[in-house]
């Protein structure tokens, strides 16, 4: 009762701030409006004129070619020749102003007057201490921010894929990424500084116009900026949200100014990183016979294997090339509009994406199971003045995406039969059934198992499609003349996701053919009773989602040196879950929280800044909801220093900063809501009492399933971060930053309470405990040498986490332990090589099974004379990097242009596994094929390979020795991608001025067009344990970019 009470309270709080915001809004508009009426503003004359004039470097007096020479808000322009100069013809405007633009230098803008000569020199563009800095709920002066923020070119992301999420790795510091597949449609994997929690939620806030969203919605094309909120600081404002990091991004809106309309078109290649190679029969065949130690297969059926005169009985199967094609195609086209005028300014885009897949289909069905993706977006950004001071914006977006795919099983897990495919295509044998009989019967394996193709090709198809609606409207007053420096703003979202998948699944009859008749026909066997049509069924799901916000901000400046800023802000969020299967979760999702800032500068010197979140969240019980996370940060901006002016032709920047704060995680896991109540199980077996035995009709009872934990509560995250910035020359930016985090309150199921204890399940307790640390650094240099212009970036992110307490039994060994190694930490023997002899086995303590030479040796750590699991010991690194890294430029030459940029990772292994890896140990001849890697590489007296040796020797059946967890099959994983290029023609000046054109620009990019590791086998970046994954892609484009 008096949490209702509560709640209704802020509910009739904010009730009252917003109507008291929107009256003071109005009363204001309508004063301004009555002093703009008691004025007559006299209408400008309009001016008709020609000016001519030069354009060159302020500091070198190099002449600029090509600069664009304009009068703003018009259609009349101009380019400056190869001396500089340019003629400007202008007719019927009023107050003109001239209005200079060149790559690298600040926009130029003058009253023209009644000047007809303005020779004009031109300023390069560095970071200045005016800068905005996009922060938590609104933005600062990017010299008095204090917080650990990455910002990035949105540039850099506009590449030819489907998923932004793809593309972030390297791009910013503090950003660790993986793209683990490339299949059409998936995006990848990103945390801000690692990954620190091993909690339900270990990903970062997204936040799109202020509004969480799903980062692959947004379209590149429609970025405005694009930043990263690291450290406490940064994202206390968004308290029980803000302890993964927070990724802001706003999007585009209208400027004043006539219409600029652009579009573009490209379409390219697309064709795997790499594709794993296996063995054919004949390799199939001589590795069997060498691992049963007799010829199991007779040269003759080799033979047949190799020359193909019978491929029904005789197969030689690629399974890669039979399933798979080489290339796909993709294409984008986009387009956009913006301009307004000093009333109304507008944004509106467009863009359609579509991409195939290198899945086959067969062209005698009258369906496609290929994977074709494709992806629609819109948006419409609009902002009004109301009055003068009063804007209005209305953010509308819809974003519409499809699918075709094969079939599978489960409606509701198509990630399950996708992986059918892949791991049927790597163990089907090349020589145990054709991809089709000769007459065309499907064919499939005898006994258990699949024909991959099959899967692929003959199981019918499925139709995905999500459409997500987002509407944003927002009322902003500024207070000017009232409050100088007060500015008030409230907004409302509204957004609905709906998906819906369409299945039509077939099982179509099979046959084994067990040989041929006397008259050389094919003898089958038919394995089942198929189907000619389709079946069909259908599943739907679906959210929508409100969101509530108001706030006031300040900013104002006393006695030219005291800087002061404020945010107060109140929000609320309601989600619900349409379609749910259980009335539990169908009940709204609810949180609501305020937030505040103080910011202080003195004579932009020395910084304060004080922030704090106070949320709630239902998840927790009634009188715990609420929590309050505060965080604070100090800056010297040292070059502002007097003694520090004799270095500014040098230094011409250099900021101190850190910060301190705790923020929270209330997406805690635990596999249910309101965590707080216990569960009853209905299906729980009874026991005997007595002689009197149990009902056998109904033989199951209630029972207390979860244990009800009154105390439940959100993960908590205590941050502190010391960062440097740095600016050389004016041309040189380094930002570097170290960073700790301590996550306490890690909701998990205990592991130490006994089962004599008598509890049926392990309760659910904050008790997880993580710890991380690391430094992240961006660099930046530009510079212009005569027609030159060049840039260069480099980003580095080091995040290293280890387990503190995970409620884990006492260990036989400390070693065995998992505190204080990293989440993830990949255990394991530790191999001392291969066996070369028995006398080495017979000398060696004892391992797993009967040894021969060729068996992989393990070191007995303990000492206790046997290798079992007590040795296991921690090896290598976890899946995830803990090293990612990117560096790149670009260069300029007049019209042409070049963009490079490299990606890569570090620290970070894998055990690699599967019967792939590990030749006939599935024990079904059918389902035993291999990489051709091992087949060249495996211990083999026969062929003379021991001693070089690079696997183990092969055997018949599972080998529980070689098939142990060990640094034998741990791989390093580490590489380095030629993430992305990019070499452009923008055609000359002149031309575009007779064709009426502001730009036209002919392309050619590549995306991952080489990788550099040390694994060979298959795409280090996948994270499955035999390659059998939809490998990333590697994209080649052309395209066309037109603005008018």
């Amino acid at each position: 009762m008096n949490q209702n009470r509560y709640k209704k309270g802020w509910q009739r709080v904010v009730s009252c701030l917003a109507v008291a915001a929107i009256a003071m809004v109005t009363l204001t508009a309508q004063l301004e409006r009555v002093l703009a009426a008691e004025s007559s503003p006299v209408q400008p004359q309009q001016q008709t004129g020609t000016i001519k004039g030069t354009v060159k470097d302020a500091t070198t007096s190099e002449a600029l070619i090509g600069a664009t020479v304009s009068i703003k808000g018009t259609n009349f322009a101009a380019l400056t020749d190869v001396d500089g100069r340019y003629v400007l013809n202008y007719k019927g405007v009023a107050n003109p102003v001239i209005m200079v633009e060149y790559i690298g230098y600040k926009v130029f803008e003058a009253a023209v007057e009644k000047r007809t000569e303005i020779n004009i020199a031109m300023q390069e563009d560095v970071a200045q201490l005016e800068a905005v800095q996009v922060v938590g709920y609104g933005t600062q002066r990017k010299a008095s921010v204090v917080g650990a923020i990455s910002t990035m070119n949105i540039d850099n992301l506009v590449v030819p894929v489907a998923n932004l999420s793809t593309q972030l790795a390297g791009q910013l510091a503090g950003v660790i990424g993986v793209t683990r597949s490339g299949e059409p449609g998936t995006g990848g994997d990103f945390y801000i500084r690692g990954i620190a929690t091993f909690g339900a939620n270990n990903k970062p806030l997204i936040l799109v116009d202020g509004i969480e969203r799903d980062i692959d919605l947004v379209d590149p094309e429609d970025i405005q900026t694009f930043s990263i909120l690291k450290d406490a600081s940064a994202s206390a404002v968004y308290g029980v949200r803000g302890a993964n990091g927070v990724v802001l991004i706003t999007t585009k809106k209208g400027k004043e100014g006539r219409p600029v309309i652009s579009v573009s078109g490209e379409a390219g290649l697309i064709t795997p990183t790499k594709m794993p190679k296996l063995v054919n029969s004949v390799q199939f065949a001589n590795a069997y016979n060498d691992a049963r130690g007799e010829k199991y297969y007779s040269p003759d059926v080799i033979k047949m294997y190799e020359n193909g005169t019978d491929p029904d009985l005789y197969p030689n199967v690629n399974w890669i090339d039979a399933l798979f094609n080489q290339y796909a195609q993709n294409y984008k086209a986009t387009m956009n509009v913006s301009g307004g005028g000093q009333v109304a300014r507008y944004y509106i885009g467009g863009s359609f994406y579509n991409e195939g897949s290198i899945y086959k289909n067969d062209n005698q069905n009258d369906y496609k199971s290929a994977i074709d993706y494709n992806k629609f977006s819109f948006r419409a950004n609009l902002d009004v003045n109301l009055f003068p001071k009063t804007i209005l914006s209305l953010n509308l977006a819809n974003i519409y995406t499809s699918r075709n795919a094969p079939a599978t099983n489960d409606i509701s897990n198509y990630e399950n039969g996708r992986g059918q495919i892949w791991y049927y295509t790597f163990c089907s044998s090349p020589n145990a059934f054709p991809i089709k009989y000769s007459d065309g019967k499907l064919s499939s394996p005898a006994g258990s198992g699949f024909n991959p193709y099959n899967l692929l090709a003959n199981s019918g198809y499925r139709e995905d499609y999500w459409n997500a609606a987002q509407a944003l409207i927002g009322l902003t007053h500024d207070f000017d003349g009232v409050v100088n420096g007060m500015k008030a703003n409230i907004k409302f979202s509204w957004d609905s996701e709906n998906n819906n998948a369409l299945v039509y699944q077939q099982t179509p009859t099979l046959y084994s053919a067990s040989g041929r008749d006397d008259f050389g026909d094919l003898i089958f066997n038919q394995l089942n009773s198929g189907s000619t049509t389709l079946g069909y069924a259908q599943g739907a799901s679906g959210q929508r989602t409100t969101y509530l916000e108001a706030s006031l901000t300040y900013e104002n400046v006393f006695a030219d040196k005291h800087r002061l800023g404020g945010l107060i802000l109140y929000n609320s969020k309601v989600r619900n879950v349409m379609m749910s299967g259980s009335q539990i979760g169908s009940l709204p999702y609810k949180n609501q929280g305020i937030a505040a800032r103080v910011t202080y500068s003195y004579d932009d010197r020395y910084f304060l800044e004080g922030n704090v979140g106070y949320n709630g969240s239902e998840n927790f019980a009634p009188g715990k909801r609420f929590g309050l996370f505060p965080a604070g940060a100090i800056g010297w901006m040292a070059t502002n220093e007097e003694f520090m002016q004799s270095t500014k032709n040098w230094l011409t920047m250099l900021k101190f900063k850190a910060s301190y704060g705790i923020v929270g995680n209330d997406q805690i896991g635990g596999g249910r809501r309101f965590i707080y109540k216990e569960t009853i199980v209905t299906n729980r077996p009874g026991y005997n009492f007595g002689s009197t035995p149990r009902d056998w009709y109904n033989p199951y009872g209630y029972a207390v399933g979860e244990l009800p934990n009154p105390n439940v509560g959100w993960e908590e995250a205590k941050k502190f971060n010391l960062g440097i910035e740095a600016t050389l020359f004016d041309k040189l930016t380094i930002n570097a930053d170290y960073f700790a985090e301590d996550r306490s309150g890690i909701f998990m199921q205990r592991r130490s309470i006994p089962d004599i204890a008598g509890i049926s399940t392990q309760p659910w307790v904050n008790i997880g405990k993580m710890k991380n640390k690391g430094i992240d650094a961006n660099l930046e240099f530009r510079d212009r040498a005569g027609d030159f212009y060049f840039t260069a970036r480099a980003n580095f992110t080091y995040a290293h986490n280890e387990v503190i307490d995970r409620d884990e039994p006492t260990p036989q060994y400390p070693y065995l332990s998992e505190v204080g190694k990293p989440w993830g930490q990949q255990f394991g023997l530790v191999s001392e090589g291969l066996f070369q002899s028995q006398e080495e086995i017979n000398t060696s303590p004892s391992q797993f099974g009967i040894l021969k030479p060729g068996d992989i040796k393990y070191r007995d750590i303990n000492g206790d004379g046997k290798v079992d699991q007590l040795d296991r010991v921690a090896i290598g690194y976890t899946g995830t990097p803990e090293i990612i890294y990117g560096f790149g430029g670009t260069l300029q030459w007049k019209i042409l242009d070049l963009g490079v940029f490299l990606q890569g990772a570090a620290n970070t292994t894998r055990i690699i596994s599967g019967g792939a890896i590990q030749p006939f140990s599935s024990a079904n001849l059918s389902r035993s094929s291999f990489y051709e890697d091992i087949y060249y590489g495996y211990y083999s007296e026969q062929f003379e390979r021991t001693t070089n040796a690079l696997y183990p020797r092969l055997t018949e059946g599972p080998n529980n020795n070689n098939s142990q967890s060990s640094t034998f099959w741990q791989k390093d994983m580490s590489f380095l991608r030629l993430k992305s290029v990019e070499l452009g023609v923008n055609l000359p000046k002149p031309w575009l001025q007779k064709m009426h054109l502001s730009n036209f620009r002919i392309y050619a990019s590549g995306v991952n067009l080489l990788t550099f590791s040390k694994f060979k086998m298959w795409d280090p970046e996948m994270s499955v344990g035999q390659g059998d994954g939809y490998p990333p892609s590697q994209i080649i484009n052309i395209g066309i970019k037109v603005t008018y």
